[in-house]
């Protein structure tokens, strides 16, 4: 296994423009939708990222074509052969339990293994896998694989999630979409992929109504066909581009921006002493010399603050003037990148799901090593302003979430490689 590492030399400032990449998370469930479609779908704004060819990895194994054009990737899924997805496919994200609504969907009988992907603590499937049960599944879950059959068809059902999940709410519309009846989802995800994944179904033919609000109507359709579609940018990615020109006081304009998607993250900038103005087509993004603290930040369901953009943040904390609060609601296990921001200089105390921040003059650069996706992202952050030459390893996790990242930083002015 060949590993690469970022080597990054901190303190520069950065300037330009730069337009954010389509987004990871709405991606990954349209994919597994175009299942649904026997046929050849088109996606736009389509990021080159490992997760994602993971996705196409999975349906080439089970008979489809797939290639990509730049950033179009076309999937023609008229000629599936395959009804199982190896334990090999599977582990590689924790997102490919999403395949399992679409397949159920279009076959009678499908097996699976349990999904793999970041280490964040419990993330259970059980919403996933009580959904389909009473949509007609069943399942028989065993040495950690499941085995599902329908002998009926689907057919709709009223589910009520305990929480809304946006995984479980993707996988519901997805089987739902051509299911006999009506399905309605209470306590919906109400996040933006959410809604993309509606407009995807919707241009294929499906009946949807609901999408981004927390109640979703689903009326099941006999057959879905093709379509074209154009993914909606990563306001993830958006955000995380953001921290990195906040800790460097640095000025950069975003293209491809859905202000609303960032609702609940600008006002965190603004508290920073960020100036953002919105344009036409994006966001001027201008920050201060010493950045100011932002003082509580919890992470809540979509509208609330992404846990996505938690560690990112945490990394312009680090050196705002002031104390922070981190309050982590989503998941248990993720502040493993604090350990490394403290090897960079970082003054960060935890206590549970609470993190407090303290922030510094300076960081100082060192070698860290990520352990999770959005970690990585805020090591990178963190070494660009550090002084010094830092490395940072375990790359790999960043690049299932941010394409080219180290090419797209160094087009704005950072010293950043990849080895």
């Amino acid at each position: 296994m060949v590993v690469s590492m970022y080597i990054v030399e901190g303190g520069r400032t950065l300037r330009g423009e730069v337009r954010v990449q389509g987004s990871k998370n709405s991606t990954l469930p349209i994919l597994a939708a175009s299942l649904l479609c026997r046929g050849e779908s088109v996606l736009f704004n389509c990021p080159r990222l490992s997760d994602v060819e993971a996705s196409l990895t999975i349906l080439r194994y089970i008979g489809c074509k797939a290639h990509r054009e730049g950033d179009v990737v076309i999937v023609d899924t008229g000629s599936v052969t395959r009804n199982e997805i190896p334990s090999a496919l599977m582990h590689k994200m924790r997102s490919s339990i999403i395949f399992l609504g679409a397949m159920i969907a279009r076959f009678d009988r499908v097996r699976m293994s349990f999904p793999g992907g970041c280490e964040l603590g419990p993330r259970p499937i059980d919403l996933h896998l009580s959904a389909l049960r009473e949509m007609g599944v069943m399942i028989c879950e065993e040495h950690g694989e499941l085995d599902c059959r329908v002998d009926d068809g689907l057919h709709g059902a009223n589910i009520a999630l305990t929480i809304p999940s946006v995984g479980a709410t993707e996988n519901i519309m997805i089987a739902a979409a051509t299911a006999e009846g009506t399905t309605i989802i209470s306590n919906a995800a109400r996040e933006p992929e959410i809604t993309d994944l509606a407009d995807y179904l919707i241009a294929c033919g499906a009946k949807i109504s609901g999408a981004g609000e927390s109640t979703v109507i689903i009326d099941g359709v006999k057959e879905l066909h093709p379509a074209s579609h154009a993914i909606i940018p990563d306001r993830i990615v958006a955000a995380t581009l953001m921290s990195a020109a906040a800790v460097t006081g640095s000025d950069i304009r975003f293209k491809s921006v859905i202000p609303s998607h960032l609702g609940s993250i600008t006002p965190v900038f603004r508290e920073c002493g960020c100036e953002i103005e919105y344009t036409g087509d994006g966001v001027i993004f201008r920050s201060p010399y010493r950045l100011k603290s932002p003082k509580l930040i919890r992470t809540m369901p979509y509208p609330g603050f992404p846990t996505d953009a938690q560690a990112p943040l945490m990394s312009v904390a680090c050196v705002a003037d002031g104390l922070t609060v981190f309050v982590e609601n989503m998941f248990e296990s993720r502040y493993s990148h604090v350990s490394e921001l403290c090897r960079l200089g970082a003054n960060i105390r935890i206590e549970g799901r609470v993190a407090v921040v303290d922030g510094v003059r300076r960081l100082l650069s060192a070698h860290v090593h990520a352990r999770d996706l959005r970690g990585a992202a805020a090591l990178v952050v963190a070494t660009l302003c550090a002084r010094g030459k830092s490395e940072v390893e375990g790359i790999e996790y960043l690049e299932r979430g941010y394409e080219d990242f180290e090419l797209v930083l160094s087009s704005l002015g950072a010293d950043i490689k990849k080895i």
